[in-house]
């Protein structure tokens, strides 16, 4: 019997995202298109006598209280879907800057439900573990599968996408963040700016074209959260002054990404760029992966 699961849970940016209006339920409705990317946290699941324990690492990093965590309610769903017990201690070792809008708490959420799923042998087909997640997030379903794929809903209802030509990604993060709840209501009062991307970036991923996907990024809620974190639009005025093809903010924010045809040009611009958080990454085709079994 498998004592101990390792697992890399990988971030994700929005390549583009429209927001189509708020529903009765109290969140949106959305259209975007989601990519993977080499950025991740690593999440370590054992085998404990009784309980749930999560530790995280390193100290300090903000993952808010623990029964707000979303691998806690990851575990609280899974434990409610079959009826069972889980003990677990839990180690969850931070790579993704939270508050960013990279998926962080939902890639997290994700690798927890695929690692006790394998863990325990519960057999849960992916819809199930889908059904799950959504309870643990809006963005956990995507983050099980990973990949290019296009959601709707709030962003659960997916459709798979050729992967993007290969290109890096510069993903940097000022030190403030802003709150999903606080963006949607000043989306909201101010009717946001709207820009059709995500069917541009659909075709120029069909295309397999890179500048077309560059030029075609966009994020319907980047004005909302720049006037929050002005931050945010000086970051991506300053990746495309220096030579981005494209530059956007990723979901809610503070995060914000730009495409590089060549890791040269990327990692030049990882040394200038003056941001709290600045990393290099790659699309990757997953959300999940087991290291360790």
């Amino acid at each position: 019997m498998t004592e101990r699961i390792r697992l890399q849970a990988f971030a994700k940016v929005n390549y583009a995202l429209e927001v189509l209006g708020a529903r009765p339920d109290g969140y949106h409705e959305l259209s975007t298109v989601f990519q993977s990317i080499s950025l991740y946290d690593e999440v370590e699941i054992e085998r404990a006598d009784r309980g749930f324990e999560l530790v995280v690492e390193p100290k300090g990093a903000e993952t808010g209280p623990p029964e707000k965590n979303t691998v806690y309610k990851a575990h609280r769903l899974l434990t409610e879907l079959t009826g069972g017990r889980i003990p677990v201690r839990v180690l969850l070792r931070k790579g993704i800057p939270t508050g960013a809008g990279l998926g962080g708490g939902s890639s997290d959420a994700a690798a927890t439900l695929v690692g006790l799923n394998e863990l325990f042998g519960l057999e849960l087909r992916d819809a199930e573990l889908n059904e799950a997640g959504l309870g643990a997030g809006a963005d956990v379903p995507f983050c099980i599968g990973g990949g290019t794929a296009v959601g709707r809903g709030v962003g659960e209802v997916l459709s798979p996408l050729p992967p993007p030509p290969p290109h890096h990604l510069v993903v940097a993060k000022p030190a403030a963040g802003a709150g999903t709840a606080r963006i949607y209501r000043a989306y909201d009062e101010r009717l946001g700016e709207k820009k059709s991307s995500v069917a541009p970036v659909v075709k120029a991923l069909r295309e397999g074209s890179l500048g077309t996907l560059a030029k075609g990024l966009g994020n319907d809620l980047t004005p909302v959260t720049s006037d929050i974190v002005p931050e945010v639009r000086k970051l991506e005025e300053e990746l495309l002054r220096a030579g981005a093809l494209g530059a956007a903010m990723s979901g809610t924010g503070t995060a914000v990404y730009a495409i590089f045809g060549s890791a040269a040009e990327a990692r030049t611009t990882e040394r200038r760029l003056r941001a709290p958080f600045v990393e290099v990454c790659e699309p990757v085709a997953h959300g999940v992966v087991i290291l360790e079994r």
